[in-house]
């Protein structure tokens, strides 16, 4: 199968929804090939955006979007060249598996023999050849979000748009299928835009991340860019965990980190900022090592890690990762140094 990607730009894209703006105007451009991930909570206008990609929203006056060189603002869904992937599936019930894949080309009255041929290339990428003849109601969870890509990209679109694709599986299935995803998304070089809420699925999937918030973009970035450089506090406490200095504690870890702190771009020196860092960017050490010391409340082993939760080290409870097979007690006094490039300051 051969695809075409195209660049897309959003400009100054915005929606109301009776009287009620649930999307700020937004200025947005994703590169031909690349995989975007819309991050955020629910209600944050993650959704809305991919629909006015899609063309099932169209975009308040004055907004407009475009494919390449080409305006599609006012071009509705089926003639956009998008393939779209449900949280729902949305698949048919009185269709087999086989029947799922081709029904759009069947519909745009494709050649039989090339409906065939290109069915089966799909239904062998998506490893459904052994259910090819099975009705839906027979698939697993997992299946059915298979035939469902399969679907979408039987038309060789320009752009897949995916809505919550692995929402409704468990944990285990959902690992597994994110990790083929990101295989077959790499594979394909198909420009795509991913809705999740899901930090891990951001993190594994997409070239960039948008973080979302209220209807307004957050952040756009690299996963290491909104892992490690949060521009605001929005954004570094929706993604990951991160622990919040203040005051002498923060003038503690500075003392630790010899004075160097990791600042976002365009952060304004007009007063004193607060440190965060990462669980994963600290060490627990015999308490008279450290400027920052507590004692250890709470353990959870999580089998790669050991999660430790030390109190009286900030005005907030502090959560540190250590290595698996290191064991604390709760009540046990503790020093914390954290890594210089760990400190982060946010306004």
């Amino acid at each position: 199968m051969k695809f075409t990607p195209v660049p897309i730009a959003l400009a100054q894209c915005s929606k109301t929804f009776h009287g009620t703006r649930v999307l700020e105007p937004i200025d947005l451009t994703i590169g031909a090939g690349e995989t975007l991930v819309l991050l955020g909570p629910s209600g944050c206008g993650k959704t809305t955006t991919l629909r006015i990609v899609a063309g099932l929203e169209t975009p308040d006056a004055g907004g407009a979007v475009f494919f390449g060189g080409d305006d599609v603002t006012r071009l509705p869904i089926e003639r956009r060249q998008v393939g779209m992937v449900f949280q729902s599936y949305a698949l048919f019930p009185n269709l087999t598996v086989r029947g799922n894949v081709g029904y759009g080309l069947k519909i745009a009255k494709t050649e039989p023999a090339l409906v065939r041929k290109r069915v089966d290339e799909l239904l062998a990428m998506m490893r459904l050849e052994a259910h090819a003849d099975k009705a839906i109601h027979q698939l697993s969870g997992g299946q059915r979000q298979r035939v469902a890509l399969a679907r979408a990209l039987a038309r060789e679109p320009r752009v897949l748009l995916l809505d919550e694709p692995l929402t409704a599986l468990d944990a285990r299935l959902r690992d597994t299928l994110r990790r083929d995803m990101n295989t077959l998304l790499r594979g394909l070089g198909i420009t795509t835009v991913y809705v999740t809420h899901d930090q891990a699925e951001a993190m594994e999937l997409g070239d960039r991340i948008v973080v979302m918030s209220a209807g307004r973009i957050e952040q756009i970035g690299t996963p290491r860019e909104i892992y490690y450089r949060p521009v605001n506090r929005a954004v570094a406490q929706f993604v990951g965990t991160i622990n919040r200095l203040a005051g002498q504690w923060q003038e503690n870890a500075l003392a630790t980190a010899g004075g160097c702190i990791d600042t976002p771009e365009g952060f304004a020196h007009g007063g004193p900022p607060e440190l965060f860092f990462r669980p994963e960017d600290a060490r627990l050490v015999a308490p008279e090592r450290a400027s920052l010391r507590g004692v250890v409340e709470t353990v959870s082993f999580l089998g790669e890690r050991t999660r430790v939760t030390v109190t009286g080290a900030a005005p907030e409870a502090l959560v540190i990762d250590v290595a698996g097979r290191s064991q604390w007690a709760p009540g046990s006094a503790v020093g914390i140094e954290i890594a210089a490039e760990g400190l982060i300051a946010l306004p």
